[in-house]
């Protein structure tokens, strides 16, 4: 085997290779890199243009389409052909309900707090897989134009995602066979484009103002001795430039008298007016007024009206500025510097009410949709240590996290995090009366606790008897500075709590760090098809249980046919278990929960009739 040299300083495997910077982002996705000259650029390959679409299609025999070429299909294949996945990465069922008729793909309710799976055909994705699909296409145009292998990248995520969406966004790039080597947040980025917070001496506060086409957000950062903190984000992730062309296409339909029904309806005049509405859009930078047909339908609009119809939107994200401010407990004098990121911060109307917002010119020189990419690129650079001038913070060599059901790590403090660090995750119990729970320590970027080094194992005892799922238990990790690292349980109805100490460095030698870092990249696609298997067996095991537990408790309330229907699925669900098959095994959790649940729900509506029987509601 190639010996492969580390820094331990960055905890990233060191090769003559080149790092790219990706914007992984919900519309479209980029890559850029640093060329010899030192200069960030974009990648275009092979004249696809820099923006790949963030969309996934199925084909009918297997195949899959990523990027331009997918894109066509969300016409003519919508239920085949994923986008927005972004939305969905670390998501729960419940996170998401409130917009599932957004998406036109199926999205599984299981009804549970558990991640978020997609349906396609008969296979089962999860927003990892189809995010690794984004990433392996970047990964491969930048091979392809680079004429290099890339194994190496920084990957932006919004300043919102909480930790188990960036474990997610890493999670998908080791699956494209990507080691990340930090995940940075996109305000973060940007400024590093603009050179700002790359002069140590130099305090700063900036606004990031970020509208993409389907969502928004701006975030306030104070950037203090190379450090950037995030001291508010607001937004609105169902907002952006894509409602600019939903206003104007409203506008042409009601100025041609056409019956709207009909117009969505008609998929091919849909897009063709949806396209031309982009058209008119993008015209209003160069020319006033744009005059154009589709058949006989006019489609006329000039940049006041234009204006005109989409200030209440761009007023929607200047009091989203507003509460950032609010939160952030600033006022618009308190801010230096104001970052525009995002295609749809070209309309001159959103350029004009920001910078009269923040009462200061706005910084737009970079290209709006690159801007993120090309500052990821940049911290790509620093991390690799190109950058003498700056100086690289401590951080840990390698991820620290628990052992779960089926004896998975489940990361709290991912690898290359900023030394003294902390995090935090919430668990529950998994069976009824559940009183005791071992929290088992490990270290090291593999799926399976048993290919991990173990640090500590104890138990948090005296939780109170409560059914499965009730008890709420914190898991917190506070790394220090010396590197000692403290874990403490605590259950929050109760109070009980527990901690232990551990040197996470003690005994391991740079060697092994080393050798532990190359055997999680080798064997990343194994890894997480095993963990999917794993997840899949155990939420399978739950779903018999709470399904079997409810047969005991209510038996009585049903009917014999659905009481020898519902035992004929839990059969099947048992089998698929045995089989080993992740799609088997998801598809029959669906089919139970779907059984089950119309009189689930009809239980539930006899319930709360008698419990509020002889009371009066005011």
């Amino acid at each position: 085997m190639a010996k492969v040299s580390i820094n331990l300083a960055t905890g990233s495997i060191q090769k003559e290779d080149i790092i790219v910077g990706i914007d992984l982002g919900t519309t479209n996705s980029l890559v850029a890199f640093i060329n010899p000259d030192k200069d960030p650029l974009v990648i275009n390959d092979a004249g696809k243009g820099v923006l790949v679409p963030s969309v996934v299609h199925f084909g009918p025999t297997g195949e899959v389409l990523v990027g331009n070429e997918a894109k066509e299909f969300l016409i003519t294949d919508p239920q085949n052909t994923v986008f927005s996945v972004k939305r969905l990465l670390g998501r729960s069922y419940h996170d998401i309900e409130n917009y599932k008729d957004f998406f036109s793909y199926k999205v599984i309710d299981d009804d549970t707090e558990s991640l978020v799976k997609i349906k396609v055909g008969d296979k089962f994705y999860t927003p990892i897989e189809l995010s690794a699909l984004i990433l392996k296409e970047l990964k491969a145009r930048a091979e392809h134009a680079l004429k290099t292998p890339v194994n190496r990248a920084v990957i932006t995520v919004p300043a919102y995602f909480n930790d188990s969406q960036r474990q997610a966004t890493r999670d998908a790039g080791k699956l494209a066979g990507l080691d990340v080597l930090r995940i940075v947040n996109e305000p973060t980025a940007a400024s590093l484009a603009y050179g700002i917070g790359l002069n140590p001496d130099e305090t700063k506060t900036i606004a990031v103002y970020d509208l993409g086409g389907g969502t928004f957000d701006v975030s306030i950062l104070q950037i203090q001795n190379g450090i950037f903190e995030v001291l508010a984000t607001n937004g609105d992730t169902f907002l952006g430039g894509d409602d600019f062309d939903r206003i104007i296409v409203d506008y042409w339909i009601e100025k041609n008298q056409l019956n709207k029904a009909d117009v969505i309806a008609n998929n091919e005049l849909a897009q063709q007016l949806r396209l031309k509405a982009e058209e008119a859009k993008k015209s209003f930078s160069h020319q006033s007024l744009f005059n154009e047909k589709i058949g006989d339908i006019w489609c006329t609009l000039d940049r006041a009206d234009f204006e005109q119809l989409i200030l209440p939107k761009v007023q929607q994200t200047i009091t989203c500025c507003q509460n950032a401010l609010k939160d952030a407990k600033l006022t618009t004098a308190d801010i230096d510097e104001v970052i525009m990121v995002g295609g749809s911060t070209r309309t001159a109307l959103v350029k004009k009410m920001v910078s009269e917002f923040f009462a200061r010119p706005v910084h737009d020189d970079v290209n709006p949709d690159e801007v993120v990419a090309l500052g990821a690129a940049i911290q790509a650079d620093i991390l690799a240590g190109n950058r003498k001038d700056i100086l690289l913070l401590d951080v840990t060599p390698l991820s620290l996290g628990i052992e779960t059901m089926g004896g998975l790590m489940d990361v709290i403090i991912p690898r290359n995090s900023k030394v003294p660090t902390k995090g935090g995750r919430q668990y529950t119990t998994s069976i009824d009366g559940q009183v005791n729970m071992k929290i088992a320590v490990y270290q090291g970027e593999r799926d399976l606790i048993k290919e991990n080094r173990k640090l500590a194992e104890f138990n948090l005892k005296g939780i109170p008897s409560m059914p499965a799922g009730f008890p709420k238990v914190d898991i917190n990790f506070l790394l220090n500075a010396d590197g000692i690292l403290t874990i403490q349980a605590i259950e929050l109805r109760s109070g009980v709590k527990q901690e232990v100490e551990v040197k996470p460095t003690y005994g391991i030698t740079d060697e092994q760090v080393e050798q532990m870092l190359m055997d999680s990249i080798t064997h990343a696609k194994d890894d997480i098809s095993q963990r999917m298997i794993i997840e899949a067996r155990t939420e399978g095991e739950q779903t018999i249980y709470t399904v079997e537990n409810f047969l005991r408790k209510h038996g009585s309330h049903i009917t014999a046919e659905e009481t020898e229907k519902t035992n004929e699925h839990l059969v099947v669900l048992k089998e698929a278990i045995a089989s080993g098959d992740k799609d088997q095994i998801l598809k029959r959790i669906d089919e139970i929960n779907e059984f089950t649940r119309p009189f689930a729900e009809r239980l539930m509506d006899e319930a709360i009739a008698t419990a509020m029987r002889g009371k009066s509601i005011e």
